[in-house]
């Protein structure tokens, strides 16, 4: 039978309110006697009912982080920079990932609440606001990322999608090219609808003209990408350069560029959003605009330890930060060719 917290006493010779607070790390304990009781929870291999101490002291030592998946950079530098954390700090992370299913993840707050998670950082779908706020009422530390959350009053860190359009769009303006293609997300989510803001207002500031035929709006997926890629390289007039916000759809569109004939960037130039190791082993590297996961997720933690401390002076509720994205140039684009007819 395994051991529990009344054979762990009986061995050490002390009650079970007593043992209960030398496993706990209670002051009141003298150290000889959370000595003994440390040896015998060890000699019996006693492992603590953590959903029974869950339910006791209301903290179970558990966060969860949700994320849309697990495949792209952004999601699992999140996953691992927050593991990393954790640890030294006392908790262990549970992991969801939902594909962007807004009642997955509705669900998994659920069950944060249900189990006692002492926190959660929501890198999901952008609804479940009630959810969110239910959790702080309940004493949770919540962070949302990723994506805006309408109605939420958890902290927030965000990277300025705006902002990294912008600095793609103007880094391809100044080596000359004015026919920009852009492969975007949906616009009903915050950072298709940021990322098109970004790089539409970098066209004006320049005086450059919109082409409609050329932006190309959808859902985050490869075969999106894929035939958001062919729509425009089939035009009769097409784009010198290309611009990939849509991180997802980046991964069919690449492919095509190569299967096309094109050389890059002397035909056509490219620039993705977000970083992606593979892109700099890419044949040119690419140049993109990193949004810095890591450093999104380190404020992340630091929001959300603020709040299982107890520092309500360090986040105030709906406290937002948009993280500045870097600008990274590698061979993927260059100014465009005049002998091919087009500027």
């Amino acid at each position: 039978m395994p051991a529990n917290l009344s054979s762990v006493a009986a061995h050490a010779q002390v009650s079970t309110s007593t043992a209960s607070r030398a496993l706990s790390g209670h002051p009141s304990v003298l150290p000889a006697t959370r000595e003994r009781v440390l040896a015998a929870a060890a000699e019996l291999h006693y492992q603590p009912n953590r959903m029974a101490s869950a339910l006791r002291t209301n903290r179970s030592g558990l966060l969860g982080l949700v994320v849309n998946n697990l495949r792209i950079n952004t999601f699992h530098t999140i996953a691992e920079t927050l593991q990393a954390w954790a640890g030294p700090h006392g908790y262990q992370v549970l992991v969801c990932t939902t594909g962007g299913d807004p009642a997955r993840e509705a669900a998994f707050l659920q069950t944060a609440r249900m189990h006692h998670l002492d926190g959660v950082v929501v890198a999901g779908s952008g609804a479940n606001a009630d959810l969110v706020n239910r959790l702080l009422e309940e004493g949770r530390a919540v962070v949302t990322m990723n994506r805006e959350v309408p109605g939420s009053r958890a902290p927030s860190v965000m990277t300025d999608y705006e902002t990294t359009a912008r600095l793609a769009t103007e880094h391809l303006l100044a080596l000359g090219h004015t026919r920009i293609a852009a492969i975007e997300g949906p616009p009903e989510i915050t950072s298709g609808r940021l990322h098109h803001a970004g790089f539409t207002g970098a066209l004006v500031a320049a005086g450059v003209a919109l082409v409609p035929d050329l932006v190309v709006r959808g859902p985050f997926g490869m075969s999106f990408g894929r035939s958001a890629a062919e729509a425009v390289l089939r035009r009769p007039d097409p784009p010198t350069a290309l611009l990939m916000s849509n991180h997802e759809a980046s991964l069919g569109a690449l492919p095509v560029l190569g299967e096309a004939g094109l050389r890059v960037p002397e035909e056509i130039s490219v620039i993705c959003t977000e970083e992606e190791p593979f892109y700099s082993w890419w044949t040119p590297p690419l140049t993109t605009v990193d949004n810095r996961a890591e450093n999104q997720a380190g404020r992340a933690a630091d929001l959300l330890l603020a709040q299982l401390t107890g520092d309500d002076d360090a986040v105030a509720p709906g406290h937002a930060e948009l993280l500045e994205p870097r600008l990274v140039i590698r061979g993927s684009t260059a100014p465009p060719r005049r002998d091919l007819g087009v500027s």
